[in-house]
């Protein structure tokens, strides 16, 4: 009989005093965030006056709130929009929900124009700054979906198979970790290995979402379906009808990018 991986026993609350609890999913965010902020502020040291760490506080908090509004009404609006109806008070529940990484996209979106137009800059400069920071804190929050035990994949034999206790105890592909290594330490390195040299603005965060919309894409194939908005009779998942999109817009600011190069 084959063996596969047992789940390891981490709880997800890291302690709790006075009815107050820490979940590791929470801290997963704050270093993703403390990461970006490090980075951030130690380019901008090097910028030679182009960006002032005082500018980059603004842009990292502006951007760290569009995650948060932005992640919980895109998971409310893209894979919960029924229980919302029913209860539209579901919205502010964030302990019984989840965040999208899609809506938290369109919310870091909406904050960089903000805090572009109040530093008088433009968006792309601006997104070129934040796109390659953003890779660690996706890794985190996927590593934070592993130890609480969601969000994992479709059942398999392979030998790395895990046996997820929400999952049933059946081996299921390890998702998360895929989408941890993928979303998070290769697309950091893509994208950091990127801007060792100069680039035309807007390519960077063109080469953002062609690399996320694509491991999206194909981890998608690992995860096991989301019941409420897929079968395993459709061809395409939710997950990856929001990808699509962001491949196809980041090949497009790339290729206007270098034409703008050019010309």
């Amino acid at each position: 009989m084959q063996e596969f991986i047992p789940f390891p026993k981490i709880s997800p609350v890291i302690f709790e005093v006075g009815g107050i609890s820490l979940h590791w999913y929470g801290v997963m965010y704050l270093l993703g965030f403390g990461f970006a902020y490090w980075l951030g502020t130690r380019r901008a040291k090097q910028s030679n006056g182009i960006w002032t760490v005082e500018q980059v506080d603004q842009l990292l908090f502006n951007s760290f709130l569009g995650v948060v509004l932005g992640g919980r009404i895109g998971d409310v609006f893209f894979y919960s929009f029924d229980r919302f109806l029913a209860d539209p008070l579901y919205l502010f529940r964030i302990w019984e929900g989840g965040m999208s990484f899609h809506g938290g996209l369109i919310g870091v979106i909406l904050a960089m124009l903000w805090t572009s137009h109040r530093q008088h800059r433009s968006f792309w400069q601006t997104a070129d700054f934040v796109a390659p920071l953003i890779p660690f804190g996706l890794g985190m929050g996927r590593i934070g979906n592993f130890i609480n035990d969601e969000l994992w994949g479709r059942v398999t034999d392979v030998p790395w198979a895990v046996l997820f206790p929400n999952g049933g105890y059946l081996p299921r592909h390890p998702s998360q970790l895929y989408e941890a290594v993928l979303e998070g330490l290769v697309l950091f390195l893509i994208l950091n290995g990127f801007i060792r040299k100069p680039r035309p603005t807007g390519s960077v965060a063109g080469l953002f979402l062609i690399g996320y919309g694509t491991f999206r894409f194909i981890v998608e194939y690992f995860r096991e379906f989301d019941p409420t908005v897929n079968t395993a009779q459709d061809l395409i998942t939710r997950g990856q009808l929001l990808s699509l999109p962001m491949i196809v817009l980041g090949a497009i600011f790339m290729l206007l990018a270098y034409r703008r190069k050019k010309s």
